[in-house]
């Protein structure tokens, strides 16, 4: 797997502070200790110490080698509560309730990140994706530019019987229901900067639909198709597609015969679907009966990287979005200093 094993490596080369809060899993335990062996990622574990402890020792394992914190008696906890305090107070919060709402794992968790002291947080395991989503709207905000929260899954498609090798983005495949024109062009454009940051490649996004250039008229092909010049608009120089069938997508002979002018050519590395039915189908298609694996869902459109699980996740598929989170971290970094630089 080039692209998963690229991402690996990068993450190795500088790993990040990734906050994990769910250490009452047994699961997550084996990947935050392998993840520290690898030395893809520094990992904080936040939880209850005695369950934390107990869930070790239940299955001989040794967290020697990872930062834990409960906040319930951590030094920071009154600190972050302040923190909690100020970003939620207009929103009707009082100090006594950021208080309380610090002592909930997932929320200490976030704000560490919202604070500087860890990089990017994983949760998903036992948090519904909808806790994991809402804390890390709330806590750490959209990034510069950023009007949505989307999410997308890392497609491997590495196996000798695959065809098409290597990595793509899918994108919307987990949240936004049936995104309008506005929010469709936030998807590409927040799909377009994950391929750039994880696949270590131009982006080349293709805009998915029952139509390929105008091949049939519904208001279904206009909102991607509008999505798609709105894009264009906002990034001249981005190699995309309007509305276009998949095997236009990614079959450069057929992308030549339905679409001579394509800037994509039949090789895309993002695919964005019209709403999230045919996002959820597509990558599952893709992964039961193509053979691709997926990584995911994972979030984009956040100011600092928040990753889900699912909550049927292996230790590997853990172990992978701590990965992910790290390169991530290190990609907003980036962001961020050019934006300090004012280039």
């Amino acid at each position: 797997m080039k692209a998963l094993n690229q991402i690996l490596e990068r993450a190795r080369q500088a790993p990040r502070r990734i906050v994990l809060c769910e250490g009452e899993d047994e699961r997550i335990l084996r990947a935050a200790i392998k993840a520290a062996e690898a030395g893809i990622a520094v990992i904080i574990l936040v939880g209850g110490q005695a369950a934390i402890t107990r869930m070790a020792e239940q299955h001989g394992l040794d967290l020697s080698a990872i930062e834990t914190i409960d906040p319930v008696d951590s030094p920071l906890r009154h600190g972050l509560a302040e923190a909690l305090f100020a970003l939620r107070e207009k929103k009707g919060m009082t100090r006594e309730q950021a208080e309380e709402a610090v002592l909930e794992p997932l929320c200490f968790a976030n704000l560490l990140v919202r604070e500087g002291l860890a990089d990017g947080s994983v949760a998903g395991a036992v948090n519904t994706t909808a806790d994991v989503v809402r804390s890390a709207i709330q806590l750490l905000g959209l990034a510069p530019g950023s009007q949505l929260v989307s999410s997308f899954f890392l497609m491997m498609l590495c196996k000798p019987f695959h065809s098409l090798k290597g990595g793509l983005i899918f994108s919307d495949c987990g949240l936004v229901i049936d995104p309008n024109a506005d929010q469709l062009t936030q998807i590409a454009m927040a799909a377009a900067d994950s391929a750039e940051a994880l696949l270590g490649e131009e982006p080349r996004v293709a805009m998915l639909s029952f139509s390929t250039s105008g091949s049939a008229q519904h208001g279904n092909v206009e909102k991607v198709v509008q999505a798609a010049r709105r894009v264009k608009a906002e990034r001249p120089g981005l190699a995309i597609d309007e509305d276009v069938q998949l095997d236009a997508a990614i079959v450069a002979d057929i992308a030549d015969r339905k679409l001579p002018d394509s800037k994509v050519k039949g090789n895309a590395n993002v695919l964005i679907f019209p709403d999230l039915q045919a996002g959820n189908i597509g990558y599952k298609l893709a992964e039961r009966i193509g053979g691709a694996e997926a990584i995911g869902p994972l979030l984009q459109g956040l100011a600092r990287p928040a990753n889900d699980l699912s909550r049927g996740c292996s230790v590997d598929d853990i172990y992978h979005v701590i990965a992910v989170t790290t390169v991530q971290a290190q990609a907003a970094e980036a962001r961020d200093s050019t934006a300090a630089d004012g280039i």
